[in-house]
């Protein structure tokens, strides 16, 4: 079928997409491009593909064709290739081993790239709060390169899930300024790492939570990391 209007019903539901909260109440997100749709592909996400008027494309599952005025109503892109897929949101379930725990990571582009990291590093499940960034904005998801699709995120209160795992893993929150030397950790498999907001680090009370502290050493003219680079510095050691 072909879209070619922007005032048709579906078109307009479509692009509410871009906002939280239809997000929300449609259990649905949108992605844009040809990887991003094909990694939501390959991981059961797609629902629908929309593509532009007269292109061949070529997955088992349904395909509509878009009009140029649509796909410019549509894009967020500069040079938009006129690809877009219609996802289903999926429940997670916490897995136990390594955890990541987000506290208030609230740029889309560094809770992205630390989603990419995660999966590139073989964290087990990534839990946040409700202060982070919504994992299925298109920025985070563009940061991610597609590897939200294959990371196991769950959202918590971050008080009452460490309290539940604080007897089987060893849980670490990062401080600038002091605790052990990242490299001197114990690289045990259930371990939880607690990373900050950008701005304020983590808070008083997970720092209370956690059974010690570690930091990355590093020239003192630099005062602190970005919270993306630090988790990817981070996770990378731990999987050494």
């Amino acid at each position: 079928m072909l879209y070619s209007s922007t005032n048709n019903e579906k078109i307009k539901r479509i692009k509410q997409l871009r906002e939280k909260k239809y997000r929300d109440k449609e259990n649905l997100f949108l992605v844009e491009g040809d990887h991003l749709v094909k990694e939501a592909y390959n991981n059961g996400y797609l629902k629908e593909v929309l593509v532009p008027q007269g292109k061949e494309y070529n997955l088992e599952i349904e395909i509509n064709e878009i009009s140029e005025n649509v796909i410019k109503y549509l894009t967020e892109l500069e040079n938009p290739t006129g690809i877009f897929g219609i996802c289903e949101k999926k429940s997670m379930k916490f897995k136990e081993g390594k955890i990541l725990i987000l506290d208030s990571v609230q740029d889309p582009g560094n809770l992205g790239t630390i989603i990419r990291s995660s999966v590139a590093f073989d964290i087990d499940t990534i839990v946040i709060n409700d202060k982070c960034a919504d994992i299925y904005s298109s920025k985070v998801i563009r940061a991610s390169q597609g590897m939200i699709f294959n990371a196991n995120i769950i959202k918590e209160n971050l008080e009452e899930f460490i309290s539940k795992i604080k007897d089987t893993h060893k849980i670490f929150a990062t401080k600038v300024d002091g605790g052990k030397n990242l490299k001197d950790i114990e690289k045990k498999e259930k371990i939880a790492i607690i990373m900050g907001n950008e701005g304020k680090g983590v808070s008083e009370k997970l720092l209370k939570l956690a059974k010690d502290y570690l930091y990355i050493p590093m020239n003192k003219q630099c005062e602190s990391l970005n919270v993306a680079v630090a988790t990817s510095i981070i996770l990378y050691e731990l999987r050494r």
